[in-house]
């Protein structure tokens, strides 16, 4: 089949790749958000998915809104549109270009977590289970018919990053199976239960702020979630930030918040959370440990 890849994330990018490594299916194009600005400089950056396709010599696309090139993609007659982690949204007049319509794979076991962050909302709500999940496009977000799904476990200490990549390449697998369902004309498309649909919001920097007075185990779980982005932070007593990137479970108790030894001991609404990994204003992240040494942190500290 001919295909046309849209796609933007890190996240697209095994999949891209798997649609190249099969010499049953022709690649037409790629199409990927504009270049934003990025860093500290704002620096025009392209999308990862844009600097992968760079690198192997695919065309590419760039518009600000998809319509505006609709007569581009029609002339390369694509047979179908694959979608991972576009970032616009697609008009029935594209996806209409091609027969077999357009597939989105979307990594949740949908119609769980509908809409942005849905690996990063799995851990921080305590999952111990996720997947992928490929549907048809639609014109509601994330609520087309379901064409496959594949499961895939969360451990302990499993973050957003490496779930991330354990879920890209999961889905490319999954990709490349539905595209073969389609081929032999062997799907079996299931509506979603919208009476089971958990909708999602976007992150924001705000959510990494901690809420001491929650129980320890819901703390770690977005510690988890949030890392990389937007990593989760306190406040120290004299108001400098301080982020962390891994605390573990211990059982203390005492006032949300309060250190309860001099080596970052965090009471909590339930249990207590040891802070391992830490970034202080203006530094690497780096453990704990090395940060008190020339920082200490006394017991009965209260963080904010």
């Amino acid at each position: 089949m001919r295909i046309l890849f849209m796609g933007s994330a890190e996240i697209a990018i095994p999949s891209l790749q798997s649609i190249l490594n099969n010499p049953a299916d022709q690649l037409v194009a790629v199409v990927t958000q504009p270049d934003r600005p990025a860093g500290r400089k704002r620096t025009l950056t392209p999308s990862p998915l844009k600097a992968f396709a760079q690198q192997k010599n695919l065309p590419i696309f760039t518009p600000e809104k998809i319509g505006t090139i609709a007569q581009d993609l029609a002339n390369l007659h694509p047979d179908l549109i694959v979608v991972v982690a576009y970032g616009q949204y697609i008009p029935s007049t594209i996806i209409n270009l091609a027969p077999h319509k357009a597939i989105n794979l979307h990594p949740s076991l949908l119609p769980k977590y509908r809409g942005a962050a849905p690996i990063q909302w799995a851990i921080a709500n305590g999952d111990t289970q996720t997947g992928v999940s490929i549907i048809y496009v639609d014109k509601k977000m994330d609520a087309g018919d379901i064409l496959n799904q594949a499961t895939y476990p969360i451990h302990s200490d499993d973050t957003s990053a490496t779930l991330h990549n354990a879920l890209a390449q999961l889905g490319a697998t999954l990709l490349q199976q539905t595209i073969n369902d389609i081929r032999n004309n062997t799907l079996n498309p299931t509506p979603q239960n919208e009476n089971h649909v958990i909708e999602i919001t976007k992150l924001t920097k705000q959510d990494g702020k901690i809420d001491w007075t929650q129980p320890a185990t819901t703390i770690r779980n977005r510690i988890r979630a949030f890392n990389p982005w937007p990593g989760t932070y306190c406040t120290l007593p004299n108001g400098s930030p301080l982020k962390i990137w891994k605390a573990e479970v211990e059982n203390a108790t005492g006032t949300p918040g309060q250190t309860l030894d001099d080596n970052l001991l965090i009471a909590t609404a339930k249990q207590a959370l040891r802070l391992i990994q830490i970034q202080p204003p203006g530094k690497q992240s780096m453990p704990a440990s090395d940060y008190l040494c020339g920082h200490p942190i006394p017991k009965n500290t209260q963080l904010t």
